[in-house]
């Protein structure tokens, strides 16, 4: 009987602790299949969930709103300048990263010379806006915004003959009430307006307002400092730029905004001393010293050259009327001889400024006019850089080369000088030497450049394909007012098919993870009670 039941209980030992490793390992075995198809689950998962959101972001396209247009006429003293202007309508911080698509010259003087026919201003302007209607889509010439600024020429005139210089302005809104465009108006703008705006264009075109990064978006430079702007026009010369302590005179300095940045910028217009009224008043003066005589002798003019102007020319200005004679005749031509003299041309130049109004008071240039220190480099533009280009200078270059290549030009006879420039236009050619001398005394002198911060300037016309002009600088401050619209976004998934896979995919890989977590669990507990079991086994 016992001996029966040890049997039997041997043999029930037997079969429980003989079977159960063979269990064990099939137990596993069905384990392991699920488990690596749940793990083949969870990587396909999330291989697809990142898949899918890599091509919503990396495909989509910006679809642009489209661009916008703008129209400025630069309305100087000696010629007026039509600049077609376009940028996206997204625009970036409130301003638009606009560009400059297309110039034109509009024939014939500026329009401050029609004071005596206003009516007369139409015919040269049609040549202009007529290929500017090319450029612009038909179908966005109502929306086109086009603005007139005009500068020193006009506000010599206003000074002189309001009446005429209102006349002029209103002819030209008749003549663009007939326009496709919508005309915002013509205005002229203020000598420290028209320094700050080319202080904008400036540093626009240099790319220190705004550059692309690495991803192509518009960043606003990290560290970057602005350059100060140098402009001479026919009828005032402007100064700009960043001083090192703007807080010593805040009434010279004006406050711009662009791309949520804020500047504090100095600016001041010299009217009287751009190029093509200091040439009249230096007439003016030798006249003067010659006592009113019909042939004067003009160290600044070429050897050998000749030419007669009309007392009105070069004294009937606002900027020549106190160097007016007492027997003034508007018509009365007088001569004037070259001399090509350097020396005294240099001298003649000296009297244009008057440098004891500052009564040796720290910055102050001339006129008694403060300026604050310059700083940094500057670019100089307009008739600064065809003065520098004629004297075959460009770039930056020691004030020495300057002097030297200067004095040679200014050595010249007439028959000369036709041959060493490269394009050669008399009324341009014969005052070189002149504006040579001027731009000396004006930034060496005036503006108190020295041998050591003269190479800080940059002469130049043009950054890419854009003029360096005040007009740029205008339109970008314009655009502030001018509305954004917002991008349109085309993704390569709907936005309910994408969140729909994404959520899809996202809820298999949790699933997976959580069955693998599951199994793992299972297969600790089996490995715990199989150790358990090997332990209690009989031997």
């Amino acid at each position: 009987m016992f001996m029966y039941l040890y049997l039997s209980g041997y043999s029930l030992k037997e079969d429980v602790y003989g079977a159960c490793p063979s269990a064990i390992r099939t137990n596993r075995m069905l384990t392991k299949t699920p488990s690596v198809v749940a793990q083949v689950f969870l990587l396909l998962s999330i291989v697809l969930v990142i898949t899918i959101a890599v091509i919503q972001i990396k495909q989509q396209k910006n679809l642009s709103p489209g661009l916008k247009y703008g129209i400025v006429l630069d309305a100087g003293s000696s010629r007026t300048t039509v600049y077609v202007y376009e940028w996206p309508a997204e625009k970036e911080n409130d301003t638009g990263v606009v560009s400059q698509i297309f110039k034109c010259s509009v024939k014939g003087p500026g329009i401050s010379s029609y004071e005596n026919n206003p009516g007369a201003l139409a015919k040269p302007f049609g040549d202009c806006l007529n290929k500017v209607k090319e450029r612009i889509p038909v179908h966005l010439h109502k929306n086109t915004s086009a603005y007139l600024g005009a500068t020193a020429g006009m506000r010599l005139l206003r000074l002189q003959n309001e009446t005429a210089a209102n006349e002029v302005l209103a002819s030209i809104q008749n003549y663009f009430r007939a326009q496709p465009f919508e005309f915002r108006g013509a205005q002229i703008i203020t000598g420290p307006e028209e320094g700050v705006y080319g202080w904008i264009t400036a540093n626009y075109l240099m790319g220190n307002f705004l550059e692309r990064n690495l991803w192509r978006t518009w960043v606003h430079p990290y560290r970057k400092e602005t350059m100060g702007a140098l402009d001479l026009g026919g009828a005032s010369t402007q100064i700009s730029f960043i001083p090192e302590d703007f807080q010593d005179n805040p009434n010279s300095t004006l406050q711009v905004k662009l791309y949520g940045y804020e500047y504090n910028v100095y600016t001041h217009s010299f009217q009287c001393y751009g190029r093509d009224e200091a040439e009249k008043r230096s007439l003016a003066l030798l006249f003067q010293k010659s006592r009113a005589s019909s042939n004067v002798d003009n160290p600044c003019y070429p050897q050998n050259y000749e030419t007669a102007f009309t007392m009105k020319y070069f004294c009937g200005s606002l900027c020549t009327q106190s160097l007016r004679p007492a027997n003034y005749y508007p018509n009365q031509l007088v001569k004037f001889h070259g001399t090509g003299d350097p020396g005294l041309c240099q001298e003649m130049v000296s009297l244009l400024f008057n440098f004891t109004a500052c009564r040796d008071r720290r910055e102050c240039p001339f006129n008694g006019i403060h300026q604050p220190k310059v700083k940094g480099n500057f670019v100089a533009f307009s008739g600064f850089y065809y003065t520098i280009n004629a004297l075959n200078l460009s770039g930056h270059f020691s004030l020495a080369d300057f002097n030297s290549s200067m004095w040679f030009f200014c050595s010249q006879s007439w028959v000369q000088l036709q041959f060493m420039l490269p394009k050669f236009e008399e009324m341009y050619a014969r005052s070189y030497c002149f504006s040579a001398n001027f731009i000396y005394y004006l930034l060496v002198h005036g503006y108190k450049f020295d041998a050591e911060t003269w190479p800080q300037i940059h002469f130049q016309k043009e950054v890419g394909n854009s003029s360096i002009a005040w007009s740029l600088g205008y339109m970008l401050s314009l655009t502030n007012m001018i509305p954004a619209e917002s991008k349109l976004i085309q993704l390569p998934l709907k936005p309910s098919l994408f969140a729909g896979l994404l959520l899809f995919f996202t809820a298999m890989a949790l699933l997976c993870l959580i069955f693998l977590v599951y199994l793992c669990i299972v297969s600790c507990n089996q490995k715990n009670i199989s150790h358990v079991e090997q332990v209690f086994t009989p031997e």
